[in-house]
């Protein structure tokens, strides 16, 4: 089942359900591509046509964020819960443990990847991994897809910001079975960047948590405003004979 919210088609999948789909696909080795969509993202593709055509021509598309809960419940088409870039991938790591899947992280600065893959690796030694930094230049790219192509991944992680890394994405499919933008989640798994205290994770205001933490990030969530009055609008206009 989905729900579209502003012209976006998301899919209401649990996590559970998430890592199944993703898990049937790297095994039935069926190309897959998922967008985690948050409220930022769908906002804006309703100004960016090409981004709401990338999006919606996804395979799967979880609800990325409380405001798309929100939204979604709304719309009179619950999502069961979010399922966040940086949950999905550790929700995904014991699976890819259990297969000996073939793990690709992109993204992030010099040297953060390393220490992603290596924190991940103490726990999930199964799990073939390696890593490159987001910071490459234009001319470097062939030599980056060429390392991606020859390494064969099951799934491609690729965290170079929204909606950039959708569109990279989207251009090179092919590189890996399963292809996944996951933002800031190298970081978040590097402990780079501390994520929010449990507590405050499962009240669902995260995001107030890193505002705090990032005040630089005041400008993205001033979007969250106009995301709910478009959501409210949109509810106002169905119910309107």
């Amino acid at each position: 089942m989905r729900v579209t919210i502003l012209g976006v088609n998301v899919d209401a999948y649990s996590m559970l359900e998430t890592v199944e789909k993703i898990r049937q696909a790297v095994e039935g080795r069926v190309r897959m591509r998922v967008v985690t969509a948050n409220p930022e993202m769908i906002y804006a593709s309703e100004h960016d046509q090409r981004l709401k055509q990338l999006i919606n021509t996804a395979d799967v598309v979880t609800a990325d964020g409380i405001g798309v809960v929100w939204a979604a419940r709304r719309l009179g088409t619950p999502v069961q819960e979010r399922v966040t870039g940086i949950d999905l991938v550790q929700a995904l790591f014991p699976a890819a443990n259990a297969g000996k899947w073939r793990v690709f992280f992109l993204g992030g600065k010099p040297g953060v990847a390393e220490q992603a893959a290596n924190k991940v690796l103490q726990e999930y030694p199964e799990i073939d991994l390696a890593v490159m930094h987001g910071y490459f230049k234009a001319e470097e790219e062939s030599g980056v897809l060429e390392r991606i192509v020859h390494f064969r991944p099951d799934v491609l992680l690729v965290g170079m910001g929204a909606p950039y890394q959708e569109f990279w994405v989207a251009e090179h499919r092919g590189l890996a079975t399963v292809s996944i933008g996951v933002g800031g989640s190298f970081d978040a798994l590097a402990g780079t960047v501390i994520r929010a205290p449990k507590r405050i994770q499962e009240l669902h205001v995260e995001w107030l948590y890193r505002l705090w933490k990032e005040p630089r990030r005041w400008k993205r969530q001033a979007v969250l405003p106009r995301f709910v009055a478009e959501v409210l609008w949109q509810g106002f206009r169905r119910k309107t004979p």
